[in-house]
């Protein structure tokens, strides 16, 4: 790309901000009008065709102002990427409702993903922390009914899994919390290999209750990403780009499957670093559902130990400058929580 005078960096600057906030085609007189610029409509019409020569804007229609393209979106971003703050008040609200929150990996990642999407107007997504080396933290055993009873697997990290099993025969509540303490001094902090080499345990309840737990770890940790939570789909759906763009609504048909969205973050983390933040404008060629879109992502977390993704997904024209130091901030939060967690154990 040509490099940009300064007077362009300043033009395509207000006019991407302009579209951002009225998804309608900037004009010159536009410019002049609004953002008092001393110079004539003629002098910026010029500048607006070098800069659409140079692939920043595009022109709709003959008579009709200027759009920002892909190109233009990117150096949009990469001007403001360090720049944007969220406001000191917008922080402590924000902080206040986490610490407020119960010490809970599910509704920590449920308030996410609804702070992303109020702060944001856009559709968040948040994976809970996972990681492919899990290990064991605790288990415990609860009666229900007859030969039922829930075990709820904690692994280090806070990923937590439940399920009803069918013993052979009913079991005291007594018994089953003997067989949970048991294991629980027996595994903790375990690994699944380690696990996997211990002798077998002479009480037949506790060696079916550790294959049980081997088991759901082994398929915890084959899993991509932890458990998928999402919000604020109402918020763009009355977006021009959604409205009347087909392609723009498959997009949020990602959000209705959690293979897609699971894919999604696997292929776009992986070279990404704890506390790393990415923009994907039109889908950046990997993904043709967000090629009327753009996605602001970033991953949280311990490294080594537990990660997630959370992100938020709009328009292209969606405002970088308040979501990106949105995800940024909300990622670093949990990134803290989830050390908390971890180091308190």
């Amino acid at each position: 790309m040509p490099e940009l005078t300064e007077r362009q960096k300043t033009l395509l600057l207000l006019l991407i901000r302009d579209y951002i906030e009225s998804a309608q085609p900037v004009g010159s007189k536009r410019l002049v009008e609004h953002y008092h610029i001393n110079l004539s409509t003629a002098t910026i019409r010029n500048e607006m065709a070098a800069l659409t020569e140079m692939g920043y804007l595009r022109q709709p229609h003959t008579s009709a102002g200027r759009v920002p393209t892909e190109e233009g979106y990117r150096y949009f971003v990469s001007q403001m990427m360090n720049q944007a703050e969220l406001p000191v008040s917008v922080q402590a609200t924000i902080s206040h409702q986490f610490y407020q929150s119960p010490a809970d990996i599910e509704q920590w990642m449920t308030l996410a993903a609804s702070i992303l999407a109020h702060q944001s107007q856009g559709v968040s997504v948040v994976t809970a922390p996972h990681t492919d080396k899990a290990k064991y933290k605790h288990v415990e055993l609860i009666s229900t009914q007859g030969r039922q009873v829930l075990m709820v697997l904690v692994l280090v990290g806070g990923e937590v899994s439940q399920q009803i099993l069918t013993l052979a025969e009913p079991v005291s509540q007594e018994r089953l919390s003997q067989t949970a303490t048991r294991l629980n001094k027996l595994l903790a902090g375990l690994a699944v290999d380690a696990i996997a080499a211990l002798p077998a345990r002479q009480d037949a309840l506790d060696q079916d209750i550790l294959t049980l737990i081997l088991r759901d770890i082994r398929r915890t940790a084959e899993q991509v990403s932890g458990e998928i939570y999402t919000d604020g789909l109402t918020n763009v759906l009355s977006e021009p780009e959604f409205a009347e763009s087909h392609e723009a609504r498959r997009a949020l048909k990602l959000f209705g499957e959690r293979s897609a969205l699971q894919d999604l973050v696997a292929r776009t983390m992986p070279n990404s670093n704890v506390g790393g933040l990415q923009v994907l404008i039109g889908g950046e060629g990997g993904w043709e559902e967000l090629r009327q879109c753009s996605m602001v992502i970033a991953r949280y977390g311990v490294p080594g130990l537990a990660t997630g993704a959370l992100g938020v997904l709009g328009p292209m024209r969606m405002s970088y400058a308040r979501t990106i130091p949105t995800v940024r901030y909300v990622a670093g939060l949990l990134s803290d929580l989830v050390n908390d967690t971890i180091s308190g154990e």
